[in-house]
């Protein structure tokens, strides 16, 4: 199969060509501009590589209830001309193939159970942790949206006794993930970008702080098979074992699966597709969309 694979972000939408094996051939990217100037690039794009259909792993919020009229369109976004903009639907007349859209987080968690560190398990979280924090679930084959799509990211935590910003910075919530833990808020915090903070720095036992509260709420509420962690900040390695050890002691022996007491190595986990993981599941969303 040739299939086409969008990674739709605020600042660039990356298109790639590839196959149902979630084998990548080419990549390009463009620049996220308003829709007008946008969309015929990435059009021509899968146009000229003869796609025969189309996953789309997008950033929201979405309309994906697929008996709505605006079944496929992002909705509520701030960025300039894509609010209730039908990016699924505008895709489908302009190529003329089966197009699946889904958050860029619910692609990523399906690209991470199919052909990723999600092998061998029925239900999977990723998160993505970088400009924003968000989560998505892949349960019993299906990804899982709800009412609405979850919004993992603004989960309400409790600040560290030692972050001089408790509120964190979301500009809708005091105190919920994203504000506490995404990129923007570890800048904002420190007065430096995450990068540029070493290992030793308090920084990263407050954000391991927050990351291991985000892991705990996930298990008890969701009790998944496996916990993925994506995202530019969790290029910093030393987070994972930090991470680990806190929730173990948060979770103070309540819940007593061998698979996380005695294997949180192997319970939470970075990427097995790296940072490939939302282009190899939007090109398994493709495949969905022709089967």
């Amino acid at each position: 199969m040739k299939l086409g694979a969008l990674e739709a972000g605020g600042t660039k939408m990356v298109c790639v060509l590839g196959d149902e094996n979630g084998n990548i051939f080419e990549r390009v990217s463009f620049p996220t501009r308003e829709p007008a100037e946008t969309m015929p690039d990435m059009v021509r794009f899968f146009r000229e590589k003869g796609v025969e259909a189309l996953g789309v792993g997008s950033f929201g919020p979405l309309c994906l209830n697929p008996h709505a009229p605006n079944y496929g369109s992002i909705t509520t976004t701030p960025k300039p001309g894509w609010r209730d903009y039908p990016l699924a639907q505008t895709f489908r007349q302009a190529l003329g193939v089966p197009v699946e859209i889904d958050t860029d987080v619910n692609a990523a968690a399906l690209g991470e159970a199919l052909l990723g560190a999600g092998q061998g398990v029925d239900t999977l979280v990723y998160y993505t942790v970088g400009t924003g924090v968000g989560g998505g679930l892949y349960s019993q084959g299906k990804l899982h949206h709800g009412l609405v799509h979850p919004e993992m990211g603004h989960m309400i935590l409790r600040p560290h006794r030692s972050d001089p910003t408790p509120e964190g910075f979301c500009p809708y919530h005091k105190g919920c993930l994203e504000g506490m833990a995404a990129g923007p808020a570890l800048e904002k915090r420190w007065g430096k970008p995450a990068r540029e903070l070493p290992p030793e720095h308090i920084a990263w036992k407050i954000e391991a702080e927050y990351l291991a509260q985000m892991c705990v709420n996930t298990i008890v509420m969701l009790s998944p098979g496996r916990i993925v962690l994506g995202g530019g900040v969790m290029h910093q390695q030393q987070l994972f074992p930090m991470v680990r050890r806190r929730t173990l002691e948060l979770l103070g022996g309540y819940v007593a699966a061998p698979e996380i007491v005695d294997h949180m190595d192997s319970y939470i986990v970075a990427p097995g597709l790296g940072d490939n993981a939302g282009a190899v599941g939007s090109l398994m969303l493709a495949r969905r969309a022709l089967q």
